[in-house]
């Protein structure tokens, strides 16, 4: 694996000396044949205090509810559901589906966390990296697919709306470009997945500085991280730039007319276009925002200082893009008017209150915009 034992093993079992206190190193309690495959920049740090590991269990366990509470209602809600049955709704149903996917890995982290590091082994390891890397790069194009949906729906409302079988067809290219990513490293084919930070949590390894290890960095940042953040942004800024002509046009014609505005009889399609539009940005953002981390973690990892990586800065990344896998359900849940209805028609007890006559897609709204201007 790139390391000799008699290093891997003086490194983790060593004992220093602080104030009279035994310190101890970061898998001082793995077993030896499980210790190889740590990387040895982990085995320098001192070991993680108990409470740190509870913490985190803590603040995991709540993600993982909150994420399986929340993207099972949109699975089940958005499956079930006749009127949700649309081409647009099929990217948020596969969106749900990674992020489900992303949490359900979590009861491999709370086992290490609560046993203090490595105690799933490799096996674990391998399938909470080999999970991360599905749900993760698929929830990206999935975004990506999403915003472009958004972006045919808006700039051309009368024939750029997606069928079912076109958004079906996107949504098996999502996953045929998603599984050689995880498969490549899951075989040590290019890449591998090794523990990380605490080492109770696993990713790619981007610590490794041979050259094929670093081409596979540069490589897998660049389509799963790059590649599909230029297209959310590209589609979204067209939108920005379409809607802004849009209003600039109507504010004009309004003017001619001596009106106020040409928009009165629109007030609630306009309603549940802005709360879709704003969802599905919020979405968007949220995946920029927690996955930025990790890919800057990588490149240092690969190119840059890696004396910066520390356990505990480590899993400041780890714990971002967890959090945007429980945070998308309740978007959806408070932004889409037909998803809010049959909540409060199956789920009466939430209190959830919507009106029954508010447009529930972005398609609807915006063809009726367009219709009337």
């Amino acid at each position: 694996m790139g390391f000799s034992n008699c290093t891997i093993l003086s490194n983790a079992r060593v004992l220093d000396t602080l104030d009279g206190r035994i310190l101890q190193h970061l898998g001082w309690n793995v077993p030896n044949e499980e210790i190889i495959h740590i990387p040895e920049h982990w085995l320098t740090f001192p070991d993680v205090d108990k409470s740190l590991h509870f913490m985190l269990g803590i603040v995991y366990f709540f993600f993982f509810a909150a994420a399986m509470i929340g993207n099972g209602m949109v699975l089940w809600i958005f499956c079930s559901a006749k009127s949700l049955r649309t081409a647009s709704n099929m990217f948020v149903v596969n969106l749900a589906f990674c992020d489900f996917i992303m949490m359900l890995k979590a009861p491999i982290f709370l086992y290490n966390t609560f046993h203090s590091g490595f105690a799933m082994g490799y096996l674990g390891c391998q399938i909470f990296a080999s999970m991360g890397a599905l749900s993760g790069i698929g929830a990206g194009m999935t975004n990506a697919c999403i915003a472009y949906d958004r972006y045919s729906t808006i700039t051309r409302p009368f024939d750029g709306k997606i069928s079912k079988i076109k958004a079906f067809v996107m949504i098996v290219i999502v996953w045929v470009y998603t599984v050689p990513w995880t498969i490549f490293p899951l075989t040590e084919i290019w890449g591998k997945f090794v523990p990380e930070g605490f080492l109770t949590t696993c990713s790619f390894d981007y610590l490794t500085r041979t050259f094929n290890n670093r081409v596979f960095v540069g490589t897998i940042f660049t389509f799963s991280y790059v590649f599909p953040m230029m297209l959310i942004i590209y589609f979204y800024s067209q939108i920005v730039s379409k809607v802004f002509s849009h209003e600039k046009a109507l504010r004009e014609q309004a003017k001619k007319m001596n009106v106020e505005s040409l928009r009165a009889n629109q007030q609630n399609s306009e309603s549940a276009e802005l709360r879709i539009a704003k969802a599905a940005i919020t979405v968007c953002f949220l995946f920029v925002a927690s996955w930025t981390p990790y890919a800057v973690l990588a490149l240092i990892g690969a190119f840059g200082d890696q004396s910066l990586l520390t356990p505990g800065v480590s899993m400041i990344p780890a714990c971002t893009c967890k959090l945007v896998a429980c945070i998308d359900p309740y978007i959806y849940a408070i932004s889409h008017p037909k998803y809010r209805q049959e909540l409060q028609k199956r789920l009466p007890w939430l209190g959830v209150n919507e009106s029954s006559d508010t447009q529930s897609t972005a398609t609807e709204a915006t063809a009726q915009q367009s219709a009337t201007a």
